[in-house]
């Protein structure tokens, strides 16, 4: 077909499927930092976004976020169901891929993002309220800002705030939206305990691996083409993501006299946010920088701000991400250089202090549009079906209250798996006497 590339389909059709196992790697790596009794929620939570978004997105959510422009503010719904959207590529977006390349391409981003709030509200709600949730969230919230940032005609791309892969339309937007949820929730029972600590590390660096994989496809393949762009994004992504891993490594090991498996993946984990809005922008020296001050930044914020201000974000996603996604996102204003990409614009460092004013303008607006919204929609969700377990239900563990099933059935006794085990009978979280012992 003219005007297609093979060589860019194949890499942005491969960048996709990347991007997709990122989130069973999110999957693996807050079901590794969850207590076991809640690993299945945890792990099933990521796992159903990706079922709902691939519908949602389909159905009218691509429309929503890159369909024609309406007032700046979003794409109209002409292409509903992907109407129109296939083989031919559309010049806006990409010239040398398929439209439907591009738009399974972003579906990847639209599946991830409202998994990475899990990381916020883990360990205490309401499955089938976190499934409506995620839609409205999806829908009001990543659809729109989506547009402002990467669509043609949305404001904050007009304006000239630079996002090369997500910080914020992905990783601000979910850290804030976590943010949120774990403030309006509450802390979960036993906050503050022993009791609450990863009970899986190996699932913890399985998921950082596999995020570290699929963020090649996340950044480099934003390029939209395989090309120079792509290999600097990569190479960019790479040393971040090691860079961010030392310096947690090292405040950690000054302030408590350890390195940790944990916290060398979540600084890989906060490298790899840090580094996103920046990929392509930057060079591979400045993204050492970006890293290294971004894995110290994170662990700032997952321990010092998390403890000072007593919010129970469970898994650090505003932590990791939002405070990640912001600082990647100002940096990006201090080093970004047209030298790297000429579709870009110079940084501070580069000549154009106005820059970093405009990247605050996007982190400001990304910040107030996703807490304001998110709290909207868990009020809402609240209100009509609950959004909360009971405290019964959470001491007895998710796992068996809302899923009558357990990670490790072999490893606890009959006894103690009788007494957790719970069946639903007319809704979720409602207790059977009947309680089944496995064979053992």
């Amino acid at each position: 077909m003219p005007n297609v590339s093979p060589g860019d389909t194949a890499w942005v059709l491969a960048s996709a499927a990347l991007v997709f196992i990122m989130t069973p790697g999110v999957a693996f790596f807050y079901g590794g930092l969850v207590r076991k009794k809640n690993v299945i929620t945890t792990i099933f939570q990521a796992f159903a976004v990706i079922l709902l978004v691939s519908v949602q997105w389909v159905v009218f959510g691509y429309s929503l976020a890159f369909g024609p422009d309406v007032g700046h503010l979003f794409g109209n719904l002409s292409w509903l169901f992907l109407h129109g959207v296939g083989a031919v590529p559309d010049r806006d977006y990409a010239a040398t891929i398929p439209a439907a390349a591009f738009s399974m391409f972003q579906l990847m981003f639209a599946i991830i993002t409202p998994a990475l709030i899990v990381g916020g509200l883990a360990e205490r709600v309401k499955f089938s309220s976190f499934l409506v949730f995620v839609l409205l969230w999806s829908t009001f919230i990543y659809d729109p800002l989506a547009h402002w940032v990467w669509g043609v005609g949305g404001w904050l791309r007009n304006l000239g705030v630079l996002d090369f892969a997500g910080g914020t339309v992905v990783h601000i937007s979910s850290g804030v939206a976590g943010l949120v949820a774990a403030i309006y929730l509450g802390r979960r029972v036993g906050y503050g305990s022993n009791s609450i600590r990863a009970h899986n590390v190996p699932f913890v660096l399985l998921g950082t691996t596999l995020l570290w994989f699929g963020w090649f496809g996340f950044n480099a393949g934003s390029a939209l083409a395989a090309n120079g762009l792509a290999a600097t994004a990569f190479m960019t992504t790479n040393t971040a993501t090691a860079a961010a891993a030392l310096g947690w490594m090292v405040v950690e090991r000054l302030r408590t006299g350890h390195f940790t498996l944990v916290g060398a993946c979540a600084g890989a984990v906060a490298g790899l946010v840090a580094v996103t809005p920046a990929a392509g922008f930057v060079t591979p020296g400045a993204s050492l920088v970006i890293g290294f001050v971004g894995g110290i930044v994170c662990y700032l914020a997952c321990t010092f701000m998390k403890g000072r201000l007593g919010y129970d974000d469970a898994l650090d996603a505003f932590g990791g991400h939002g405070i990640g996604g912001t600082w990647g996102a100002l940096a990006t204003g201090l080093f970004a250089t047209t030298a790297v990409n000429s579709a870009g614009a110079n940084g501070l460092l580069h000549g154009h202090p106005q820059q970093v004013l405009l990247q605050l303008c996007g982190v400001a607006t990304t910040w107030v549009f996703s807490g304001l919204g998110t709290l909207i929609l868990i009020w809402v969700v609240d209100k009509v079906m609950g959004f909360r377990v009971t405290p019964e239900e959470e001491e007895l563990g998710l796992d068996a209250v809302l899923h009558n099933e357990s990670a490790y059935p072999d490893l606890v006794s009959p006894e103690e798996w009788a007494k957790q085990r719970l069946v639903e009978v007319g809704g979720e979280g409602i207790p059977h006497t009947s309680a089944v012992v496995p064979q053992r």
